[in-house]
């Protein structure tokens, strides 16, 4: 018995469209598809009509065909009755003397004899004959009617009364194994009708993985200036600090200096020639038709043709070791790989669709993170560039995550993610993100912690769940057995937490019934009874719906809240900071305000460390009036001769130490 058949993974299915796509678009491919149309519509004679009836052997000949090609149509005798036009003649013979007649006994050969499978050698052999009878000699043997008509099978019914008793009823039928005669299976040629003309047309190709070729580039014109460029350094050898001219040369913003440096490897040997760079950057014009396809060629590993996490790890270090805005992270090295490790996670997190781990030239395409590269030619603040490359943002993240991660091994366990944001996330659903359904990594399942980059997921999807990223993280975790639905059964799992909690707290909780109530009118899912991720998405309260199953702090700040203004909220149009936007400015003021005031020597004022961020100028008052906001002590206050003890200055040392572990505000 066989095994029901599976439907294909979501990416799988993507590479078997993409697959039948790209075959479908080859020439080849397209002429055995016409080739194949073609056949179809002469056996069917036309689009919407019928086949043509074939025509016997000794019918009348064709329109069009000479006169010299008609077949046999012997006569009849004129004692029997005519036959049809689709009933061979009877050959005269004498009935014999025991039971049926001679030419009606089965032949000991069905093979016809070699005239008929020989061709005619002129068109008088194809004439009719002008005798009742065939020609043929005395002495020459009998044949059968089925040797000679191989193509007939006979049925003869027993003859009743009257003279149409004796009709022969023949079948026509096609036998296999036995050959044909040219002359009988002959048939003219039809014209293709206009419709298979119409369909016989060149299909033009649709399907370019590689960008759109465009004929307005002139390649030659592209080399010259590269040679003209190369021209003026030493031996024409480009170090990285060159790469920048040969990068507008090319006609790429300048952040594509690491790619073409590597691309071409300049990693190997510190610099590259003229010749080897003109070499790489030629291929890739002729293979490569869009920016999108240009820059993973330049990044991917060699047989590849997507980027993985560590294909973004040169390019970022130019970045750090190049960018204005940067400048300052050059004295602490040690935080350079935690900052990549960042931007590579909010890459794939926003770029990565497929939630493969691969990032393909189509996402690429379809993300804004190429725009944003070339940002960083014109923005020499970073903090702006608020997608991928903000400073700020990786502060926040890696804060947060240091206060969790007490030993320090850049790793946490269940127990120390429950502490965030003061064990406001269930239990139930810590579980869930220590389970594999959103992670990555033989860690988690072998010692249960999860990485900094799974945190950097897990905090963005955490403060933000109105991005499609944070709603499938999130969908992911809640759907216990995997089948792509949200059943009633899971959604009380997760509530009935909820409720304990709230008792804990001496607040009422709703009943789930009422609860469920209020979840499906929020949503609308299309099946009755089951939640699916498009009607998820679809909803613009995502975000209430997720914090109403495993997030008691959240939850009470939306019940305090009127549904109408988080619907005016989230419909409001304009260049809105997002969720996680408003999270990351307002932790970093934060994070900068507990910093000054915890240094002695500070006087409370860190214009410098504040962003300036225009569009954060709006969170300014609000983040003015937060009660832990405390001046510090006046200088009156302080006893500038009294010394500290012994322990005291150990107490201070240790407190240094662990300062120096954080990066650079």
């Amino acid at each position: 018995m066989m095994a029901p058949s599976k439907s294909l993974q979501p990416v799988l299915q993507k590479k078997v469209d993409e697959l039948f796509l790209h075959w479908l678009s080859e020439p080849g491919t397209q002429r055995l598809l016409q080739a194949c149309l073609q056949r179809l519509l002469d056996q069917t004679g036309g689009p919407g009509g019928d086949a043509p009836a074939p025509q016997p052997p000794w019918g009348p000949p064709q329109s069009g065909q000479p006169r010299g090609a008609a077949r046999l149509q012997p006569c009849q005798p004129s004692p029997q009755p005519p036959l049809s036009p689709l009933q061979p003649p009877r050959l005269p013979q004498a009935p014999q003397a025991s039971g049926s007649p001679r030419w009606l006994r089965p032949s000991k050969s069905l093979q016809p004899p070699k005239s008929l499978l020989q061709p005619p050698r002129s068109p008088q052999s194809l004439l009719p004959s002008t005798s009742l009878q065939p020609e043929r000699s005395p002495q020459a043997p009998k044949r059968s009617l089925r040797a000679s008509y191989p193509d007939c099978q006979r049925t003869i019914p027993r003859p009743r009364s009257g003279p149409a008793a004796a009709t022969v009823q023949l079948e026509s039928s096609t036998r296999r194994g036995v050959p044909q005669s040219r002359g009988v299976q002959r048939r003219r040629e039809e014209p293709p009708p206009a419709a298979a003309a119409a369909t016989s047309q060149d299909i033009p190709a649709f399907y370019f993985p590689r960008g759109r070729p465009q004929d307005t580039v002139n390649t030659d014109a592209v080399i010259a200036r590269v040679e003209r460029t190369f021209a003026e350094f030493p031996q024409e050898r480009a170090t990285m600090d060159d790469m920048g001219r040969v990068a507008k040369a090319c006609g790429c913003p300048l952040y594509w200096k690491g790619p073409l440096f590597y691309g071409a490897g300049g990693d190997r040997t510190g610099s590259v020639s003229v010749h080897k760079f003109i070499a790489m950057w030629r291929k890739v014009l002729r293979s490569c038709h869009d920016d999108a396809a240009k820059f993973v060629h330049l990044l991917m590993n060699p047989g590849c043709d997507y980027l993985v996490p560590e294909d973004f790890v040169p390019f970022l270090q130019d970045v750090v070791n190049s960018h204005p805005g940067l400048s300052f992270l050059k004295e602490a090295s040690e935080f350079h790989s935690r900052y990549i490790t960042t931007v590579i996670q909010r890459i794939f997190y926003t770029v990565n669709r497929s939630w493969s781990g691969r990032i393909t030239c189509a996402e690429l395409r379809r993300s804004s993170f190429l725009q944003n590269v070339a940002l960083l030619e014109q923005e020499s603040d970073i903090n702006q560039l608020t997608d991928f490359f903000s400073y700020e943002h990786f502060y926040v993240i890696y804060c947060k995550f240091w206060e969790l991660d007490t030993d320090h091994d850049l790793f946490i366990d269940a127990q120390d993610l429950a502490r965030h944001n003061d064990h406001a996330i269930s239990t139930r659903m810590i579980e869930r993100i220590f389970s594999g359904a959103v992670t990555r990594g033989k860690k988690v399942q072998k010692e249960g912690k999860i990485s900094y980059a799974d945190f950097v997921w897990f905090l963005i999807s955490e403060e933000d769940k109105k991005t499609p990223t944070s709603i499938e993280y999130w969908f992911r975790c809640m759907d216990l057995d995997g089948d792509g639905v949200l059943s009633m059964f899971e959604l009380e799992h997760f509530y009935e937490e909820q409720c304990r909690r709230l008792d804990s707290m001496a607040i009422e909780a709703l009943p789930f019934e009422d609860c469920l109530c209020q979840m499906l009118d929020l949503v609308k899912p299309q099946a009755e009874g089951k939640i699916t991720l498009r009607d998820l998405k679809r909803c613009k309260l995502a975000g209430l719906f997720f914090d109403t199953f495993f997030n008691i702090e959240k939850y009470l700040d939306h019940e305090q809240k009127e549904q109408a203004s988080l619907l005016r909220d989230s419909d409001s149009d304009g260049p809105e900071l997002s969720d996680w936007e408003k999270y990351a400015a307002e932790e970093y003021d934060i994070l900068v305000a507990e910093e000054a005031a915890t240094d002695p020597w500070d006087d409370g004022y860190d214009a410098e460390l504040t962003p300036v961020d225009q569009k954060l100028s709006p969170l300014r008052p609000a983040l003015a009036q937060r009660p832990f906001f405390e001046s510090p002590c006046p200088l009156s206050d302080v006893d500038l001769y009294q010394y500290n003890s012994e322990e005291e200055d150990e107490d201070e040392d240790e407190e240094d130490e662990d300062d120096e572990d954080l990066p650079p505000s």
